[in-house]
């Protein structure tokens, strides 16, 4: 059994015994019932996943995923692919936004070479799971192998693995370990386009934004770019792996294995914007019952991300038009996590406080 059937099998429904003991909690608080909204809503949802009634938050790692695309030689992007490269670099250095918004956060960063066409040192504190340097352009055929695809999925599902394993083997049993999704790599708006033109039939136009910053002509070629793809490829939005093997990207397989991976080891995984969303699709599409274990971190202003939360029915938790990628979304929204946790466990009950409950 591979890697990815093994965690597919691992997949489990959330605790509802827990997930209701919680919701009984949050009833008996000093507070009208529903009066703190979306904090009480995570509280009940990291229940669930934790199979407490009164879960607790240990650490907290976010996993930048990088890689290159083909298609970034169709100039679908401002910047040049070698910008991958340069900001895992910055990434490895702490100073991209990311590392700053992971430090106020207390999460630490986690950087994965999938696909970035550079040789990277050996002692370079990344991940090395190389595989391949970019993809093939999806304006030509496939993205990638099939096997290439199940290889990107396990990498992230083996990374998160061993993550979990480390995290408990020095936390308690009642801490959960909240995990991050994060990504690099320059072209990859415009593979995430096509995977979620190809997973949820919308037209191409409405699932394409400005990415880095493109002007109109730019755009223009970005969408041709994608329905040639999509056309030259015709992927089956029934098989995720399909369609990550003929227009995604390494990166992209491998935060679908993060999140797979993650419900796999029972962990909350805080999805970052557009490009984690479409790496969403592809997990939620390898395994349904992923979804109860993904918190949508914010809704990106790329055009797309909006179809990608209605389609998975994942509600946003912040709205700041962030479009930078690299797990900033994620490392803001742990924050929240963090507060409906600490009001959850230690705010009085009507009974502890002496205060009389609604009539």
């Amino acid at each position: 059994m591979s890697a990815l059937e093994r965690a597919l099998t691992r997949v489990a429904p959330l605790d509802a015994a827990a997930m209701a003991a919680a919701r009984e909690r949050q009833g008996q608080l000093t507070k009208p019932p529903g009066s703190l909204g979306r904090l009480e809503e995570l509280a009940v949802q990291l229940a669930g996943i934790a199979g407490t009634a009164r879960p607790l938050i240990g650490d907290r790692v976010i996993v930048v995923c990088a890689a290159d695309h083909g298609v970034a030689a169709a100039g679908v992007s401002a910047y040049p692919a070698a910008v991958t490269a340069q900001m895992v670099h910055n990434f490895v250095r702490g100073g991209a936004a990311i590392n700053v918004l992971a430090r106020q956060a207390g999460a630490r960063v986690v950087v994965a070479d999938l696909g970035v066409d550079h040789d990277f040192p050996r002692e370079l504190p990344v991940v090395h799971a190389k595989l391949g340097r970019g993809t093939a352009s999806l304006l030509l055929g496939p993205a990638m192998t099939r096997a290439q695809a199940r290889g990107a999925v396990e990498v992230g599902i083996e990374m998160v693995a061993r993550e979990a394993e480390q995290f408990r083997a020095a936390a308690r049993g009642d801490d959960v370990l909240v995990v991050g999704t994060g990504d690099m790599g320059i072209g990859n708006t415009t593979a995430s386009s096509a995977i979620v033109a190809a997973m949820t039939g919308a037209p191409v136009a409405e699932v394409t934004g400005r990415g880095t910053g493109i002007d109109d002509a730019t755009w223009a070629r970005k969408v041709a770019a994608i329905e040639r793809g999509l056309e030259v490829n015709r992927p089956d939005a029934s098989d995720a792996l399909d369609v990550l093997a003929k227009v995604g990207g390494f990166e992209i397989g491998g935060l679908a294995g993060v999140m797979v991976g993650a419900a796999a080891e029972r962990l909350p995984v805080v999805i970052d914007g557009f490009i984690s969303g479409a790496a969403a699709l592809i997990a939620v599409g390898l395994c349904p019952g992923v979804r109860d274990y993904l918190m949508a971190a914010h809704r990106s202003v790329e055009v797309g991300h909006r179809v990608v939360l209605d389609r998975l029915g994942l509600r946003p938790l912040l709205e700041l038009d962030l479009r930078l990628g690299e797990g900033t979304g994620a490392a803001l929204a742990m924050q929240l996590l963090d507060a409906a946790v600490a009001i959850h466990n230690g705010m009085a009950t009507f009974d502890e406080a002496g205060v009389s409950g609604p009539a």
